[in-house]
């Protein structure tokens, strides 16, 4: 089947033009909140059950630290690019936005290998836990020097604010970012599958099979409607950050296909790994930055990853990852 024509990214397309009709429909607040938590405990159970039958294998091991690799470099290398085109504090915001992961796109990745009956392995699920939080700690570390310049020329502009309103302490925003309820139930869940093997697969195949597809599609729809709200916001911004937005992440995807190659990670595992470092966090890294950097503009960092890396993830940068992966491997 043509990705673009699979029923959850037309639910998404759907969701995008009732938002720019600015249409009355509207997913309520706590079913989408159920419907994200749904999918992160069915993902988490289907990589346990596939990491079961598997087992933790030396290319597990490689691919997992490609995965880490990965959260480490991409939000610096970007920070060299972003802090040319923006103040500091919002660079560095933006670079861990892109630095993270982000759980939907790479949900509806593993969906459409998975109807394409090339499947990628369950340890992925844990490659994407292990990339959310490097580029957390990075953030918190980079807006700590940030503020501190600042305060030494002056205590101006953004710096000034940080005095006037002290950030939270780093230690408690840390612990913040790794027992997010997200985390916890993907990393959870997975543990859950692995340890209940084959018996637990064919218990939960209702769950994570016949109900997936149609609850992903519900909950792309809701995406669809978010990300029209966030278009609007999009206007002020300079065109290098959207050419950004863009080209960023495909440049983050040949990175990791690089990287697949050299530890001899699979095509499908391989196209998951390129996927997960284009895409980026609009959920979980800016809750935390919110609180740890409120001095830097949400409307850049989420308007960005949302707005536009988002939907060009889902539309055409998956089956563009995976003609990568399959020409580089």
């Amino acid at each position: 089947m043509n990705i673009l024509l699979d029923p959850a990214i037309l639910f998404f397309v759907l969701g995008v033009a009732a938002g720019l009709l600015r249409s009355n429909l509207e997913v309520p607040p706590p079913l989408s909140r159920f419907l994200s938590l749904y999918l992160l405990m069915a993902l988490g159970l289907k990589g346990g059950f596939a990491l079961g039958q598997t087992g933790v294998t030396s290319a597990v091991v490689a691919a997992l630290g490609c995965a880490v690799l990965l959260a480490i470099l991409i939000p610096l290398l970007d920070w060299q690019f972003l802090k040319r085109a923006l103040p500091p504090l919002d660079a560095i915001s933006v670079a861990a936005t892109y630095g993270s992961v982000s759980a939907v796109t790479f949900v509806t990745a593993a969906h459409i290998l998975e109807s394409q009956g090339n499947p990628g392995g369950g340890y992925m699920a844990a490659a994407m836990a292990l990339m959310e939080s490097p580029a957390i700690v990075l953030a918190l570390v980079g807006a700590q020097w940030a503020r501190t310049q600042g305060m030494a020329a002056g205590g101006s502009g953004a710096a000034a604010m940080a005095i006037g309103n002290a950030p939270p302490r780093m230690a408690g925003v840390l612990r913040e970012a790794l027992t997010d309820g997200g985390t916890v139930l993907l990393v959870g869940a997975l543990l859950v599958g692995l340890v209940s093997g084959p018996a637990g697969a064919k218990a939960m195949q209702p769950f994570t099979g016949d109900l997936f597809k149609g609850l992903l599609a519900f909950f792309l729809l809701d995406m669809g409607l978010l990300t029209a709200r966030q278009m609007a916001g999009l206007r002020s911004l300079a065109p290098s950050l959207f050419a950004y937005a863009v080209l960023g992440p495909v440049v983050h995807a040949a990175l990791a296909l690089a990287f697949a190659r050299m530890a001899g990670v699979g095509v499908e595992d391989a196209t998951l790994l390129a996927v997960l470092a284009a895409s980026a966090s609009y959920i979980a890294v800016p809750a935390v930055l919110r609180h740890a950097v409120p001095e830097a503009r949400p409307a850049v960092y989420i308007g960005l990853s949302l707005g536009v890396t988002f939907p060009f993830n889902l539309l055409v940068g998956i089956p563009l990852y995976q003609w990568m992966a399959g020409l580089m491997l």
